[in-house]
């Protein structure tokens, strides 16, 4: 070997590099695990906040922790741990594109227009941004984008001109989308670096308005929820009295009687601890659920509607939350709104914030529009500061100070207030907060305070949001996943196990098959790892679940380049070359180089396709697989080359086998293609069973390809999944339970909601589950603890993800251009590489067989066997790991093949093919039992999660076994015509 010298160089150089970033994560481990012990002196629900405090207030004291690092960057080089082995929130948010063109329209009331946006809501492709959906319904209407009723308006005016063409307008629209895209990233980074999570990740997904925010850590899910979705729109209103809205109350409620037939409940009344008392009887009526069932005509609105009885007040009246909706689709009605007098004839009902002391109860308030636009007199921009505080009553409250602007706006306002006797609500996305009344005349300054009923957490949130600003449009989570810590120690321990036990296996094989030269790839292997883990510190990658899994299964393959070096070298010695001779000629692109380079291009090549359209875990894995091919490469063709060479200069005898291996797979003569026709016949068999599953039985979706909401809840006890799902069912009308690894834990899927928007149906959504499963919970928990996520958790949501439609498409639509597009590429390189089409077309047959019968046992085995079966993001990253595997068995073949050809070793081409297939037996059969040892060990001991995930993978590497010896090779051979066989077969290569 050339430079063994700067080889050595550079291989002492990279591992010093390695250990160098890989002793930030043991430093800033060891500083984690200081502040649990801190903060597990204090009171269990505080513990997360006081941990949180002490590594922040580390970090911002820039002490210097290690060597010349301060906390904060020893935290940056870790390693960063995935949602799955740390626990935490993922979610990614939906920018509203279509409220951004709205807003850039100034609102437009352009009916084409608004039918554009609608219908490109309707009518948008998966993988498809929504704003190229818009462009082309507008195309298709017609619709003049430039119009002064659409984009020329006071807005735009300065760029767009009232003669352009669409395609003129199309991308100054789709800047400014993005401006306000990444004005929305700003928002959210401002409001994550104020909640208090270390190393929270948040990224922009291309153009499409979808937002990654990944908190490590987090623990409170529905607060982290809501402080992300809250566009934080403020607003100060006039509101109208009772006495000025009662009227047309009165005439809606007998329009609606025409129409409405319902059951007349109890007459309900509440009480508001802010109003007098003589507001409100029988508060206990309004909380209960009992009613008097029979059916009658009635008021429709008044019982659902409590109206306030005294003059004067600015509160309409009380609703439970669940006839809100009914309520608002009744004052909403076209024949409803023709009764509204002049006088309030632009008003805005506005529902308050639900009250602590009375769950469940709201307050209706009816708002002042003024002006042409109709908006509030005073926005949210006015704020420059915002604080939480206590009002005079000692109660959490949010003080707010306005701009010069703001302050003047806010006099004029409180001073009209204060002469008329109603109040100002202040609104925030669309809820009343507060209406205070003004009794001491104009309030000068622009000081101006947000009570009511809060808690101590809730006006720090809503301090920070104000702080932080609004958001341009609407963000709706459409992805998200919730992993418990307690799961993600469990998944951190079983995957350092089946590491562990994978690694183990693998090297004690390559010691009994291999002996001494085994030993020195197995030192090969230790420093690969090492390579591997430095890597993955020194990018900033995200260490998860399937990533680990992505590792143990490179140990797997990185042992095949030096089986490939080790079966040439074993070869060249039993062709009468010396030890040294044989090494030499291994190592030579004549010898394995070329068939290691083509196995692990083409390896790589559907690794590289699932890390660009993969997200998340499966993105880790992809990382981790991608670093391991080329670190393995790296390992087996240079480190072992130094340990082998090393060897030989002491005159150490090696021999690449044990008296045991000797004379395994020798002097092989089985005639592979002469059993192609039963090997047809099988594979056809297996084809037609599976096809006939798939299309009768079809396969079990997950909801990354359907959509939906999952849930991984653990009881203290063993329970009935037909039960539960029974039960669910009459809540959410389509759930489903099923046993997820022992018997006291249960998948729950359902798809109740999951396309509503906003951030009280997740809330909603958690609340009904909880309910629905009380009966098998035990009487002490509490919906927070049920929800939430904490240190040691045994009961409860331990993890949960919801997908919804849109993104489902997305993900649907990736995958097949990830599986389509690696056979594509495949199939070219392999055709470029041998110079004949038989070739990839005898490779990507090969695959497409293998793939079909995977789907075909999933299809077959998903309501058989004990273990989730889903076909999600994971089964797509196992199909493309088989894609992989299958085409480097292929590959080492093919190149033997050609080998044997550009060496005219005989005039028939049948007979090549079959001295090709046994001289690579041995490589063959050893690469596949050592991954196959490794995915057993996953398998057992990785944990349910990856469990499904292992077994296509290991399903798939024995099928792809199979297909690469009596299928890719035979379809090549008896695609090549006798002609061109022979002329293969009879051409010489010149050197």
């Amino acid at each position: 070997m050339q430079n063994k010298g700067l080889i050595k160089f550079f291989a002492i150089i990279f591992a010093l590099v390695c250990v160098y970033q890989l002793s930030f994560t043991f430093v800033a481990n060891g500083i984690e695990k200081d502040a649990k012990v801190f903060a597990g002196k204090f009171p269990k629900e505080i513990q997360t906040q006081k941990e949180v405090s002490y590594l922040d207030s580390l970090a911002k004291s820039k002490e210097k922790v290690f060597l010349w690092n301060t906390y904060d960057e020893v935290r940056n080089n870790q390693i960063n741990k995935g949602l799955d082995l740390e626990g935490g929130l993922n979610v990614i948010l939906q920018i509203s594109v279509k409220d951004i063109l709205f807003g850039l329209a100034n609102e437009s009331k352009n009916p084409g227009f608004l039918k554009a946006l609608e219908d490109a809501k309707k009518n948008q492709q998966g993988n498809q941004d929504y704003i190229d959906a818009f462009f082309e319904a507008a195309n298709k209407a017609n619709l003049q984008l430039s119009n002064v009723d659409v984009f020329r308006n006071r807005n735009l005016d300065q760029v767009i001109e009232l003669n352009m063409t669409n395609a003129q307008v199309e991308p100054i629209i789709k800047q400014k989308v993005i401006e306000s895209v990444e004005s929305a990233f700003g928002v959210l980074r401002k409001r994550i670096d104020q909640f208090g999570v270390t190393q929270p990740n948040i990224q922009m997904l291309g153009n499409s308005g979808r937002i990654l925010v990944e908190l490590p850590g987090a623990k409170d899910v529905d607060r982290i929820k809501k402080l992300l979705q809250g566009t934080a729109k403020l607003e100060f209103w006039e509101t109208y009295k009772i006495e000025e809205v009662a009227n047309y109350l009165i005439s809606a409620n007998e329009v609606l009687k025409k129409t409405e037939v319902a059951k007349k409940e109890v007459n309900e009344v509440v009480k508001d601890s802010t109003e007098k008392d003589s507001t409100a009887t029988d508060l206990d009526a309004l909380l209960t659920d009992e009613a008097d069932t029979t059916a009658v005509q009635i008021n429709p609105l008044f019982d659902k509607l409590q109206i306030t009885q005294q003059q004067g007040y600015s509160v309409l009246g009380y609703a439970k939350v669940a006839d809100t909706e009914t309520i608002g689709k009744y004052l909403r009605r076209k024949d409803v709104k023709r009764t509204l007098p002049n006088a309030i004839a632009n008003v805005k009902f506005v529902w308050g914030k639900e009250n602590e002391k009375t769950p469940g109860i709201v307050e209706l308030y009816a708002l002042k529009r003024t002006g042409k636009d109709g908006k509030a007199p005073i926005s949210g921009g006015v704020i420059v500061d915002a604080t939480d505080t206590f009002d005079q009553l000692g109660k959490p409250a949010v003080s707010m100070q306005m701009d010069g602007t703001g302050s003047r706006e806010w006099e004029k306002l409180t001073g009209k207030v204060s002469q008329q006797g109603n109040a100002i609500a202040i609104v925030l996305d669309n809820i009343v907060y507060s209406a205070p009344g003004v009794s001491k005349g104009a309030i000068t300054g622009g000081r101006s305070e947000i009570s009511g009923s809060f808690t101590v957490t809730e006006t720090k949130d809503l301090a920070n949001v104000l702080r932080a600003g609004k958001l341009p449009a609407e963000a709706s989570i459409v992805q998200s996943e919730v992993v418990g810590p307690s799961l993600g120690k469990e998944a951190v321990d079983n995957g350092f196990l089946s590491f562990i036990i994978g690694f183990s296996l693998v090297l004690l094989w390559m010691v009994v098959y291999y002996g001494k030269a085994g030993f020195y790839a197995n030192l090969a292997l230790l420093v690969n790892i090492l390579f591997i883990f430095g890597a993955l510190a020194s990018f900033g990658a995200v260490l998860t679940l399937p990533g680990i899994a992505g590792i143990v299964l490179t140990i797997g393959m990185a042992v095949d380049a030096n089986v490939i070096i080790y079966e040439r070298a074993k070869e060249e010695l039993d062709s009468g070359r010396t030890v040294e001779e044989a090494v030499n000629y291994a190592y030579t692109w004549k010898g394995a180089m070329s068939s290691i380079v083509d196995a692990n291009v083409t390896t790589f090549i559907t690794a590289l396709i699932l890390f660009l359209l993969g997200t998340g875990p499966i993105k880790g894995f992809a990382t981790t697989l991608l670093i391991g091919i080329l670190t393995s490469l790296v390992t087996a063709v240079f480190i072992t080359r130094i340990f082998l060479d090393w060897s030989l200069s002491r005159n150490e005898k090696i021999a690449f086998s044990t008296s045991i291996t000797k004379n395994w797979f020798k002097n092989l003569n089985f005639d592979f293609l002469g059993k192609r026709k039963i090997a047809y016949i099988v594979s056809g068999i297996l084809i037609a069973l599976s096809l006939f599953s798939l299309v009768t039985k079809g396969l079990n979706y997950g909801v990354d390809f359907v959509g939906g909401r999952t849930y991984q809840v653990r009881f203290d006890k063993a329970v009935s999944a037909p039960d539960v799902t029974k039960d669910l069912v009459a809540i959410f009308e389509s759930a489903e339970a099923k046993i997820y690894g022992n018997d006291n834990q249960l998948k729950i899927t359902t798809k109740y909601k999951v396309d509503e928007e906003g951030e009280g149906v997740d809330k909603e959504v958690n609340d009904k589950l909880y309910n629905g499963l009380k009966k098998y919970l035990p009487s002490d928990l509490t919906y927070d603890n049920f929800v939430n996520l904490y240190e040691g958790k045994q009961v409860g949501i331990m993890s949960s993800s919801k997908v919804s439609g849109t993104i489902s498409k997305d993900i649907k639509t990736n995958s097949l251009w990830a599986v389509l597009g690696s056979l594509l590429v495949v199939f070219l390189y392999l055709m470029i590489s041998f110079r004949k089409w038989q070739f990839g077309l005898g490779a990507v047959v090969a695959v497409a067989h293998d793939v079909i019968i995977v789907l075909g046992i999933f299809s077959f085995c998903y309501t058989i066997l004990p273990f989730n079966m889903e076909i999600d993001q994971a089964f797509i990253a196992a199909i493309l790991t088989v894609i992989g595997y299958s085409l480097n068995d292929t590959v080492i073949v093919f190149d033997r093949v050609r080998e044997y050809l550009d060496y005219n070793s005989s005039t028939d081409f049948k007979a090549l093919v079959n001295k090709a297939l046994n001289s690579t037996l041995s490589r063959t059969i050893n690469t596949s039992a050592t991954t196959l040892v490794v995915l057993v060990a996953i398998f057992i001991f990785g944990g349910e999660t990856i469990r499904g995930f292992v077994f296509a993978i290991l399903v798939g590497i024995l099928v792809g076994t199979y297909s690469s010896l009596f299928v890719a090779t035979p379809v090549m051979n008896d695609t090549m015509s006798k002609k061109e066989a022979k002329k293969m077969a009879e051409f010489k290569k010149e050197d």
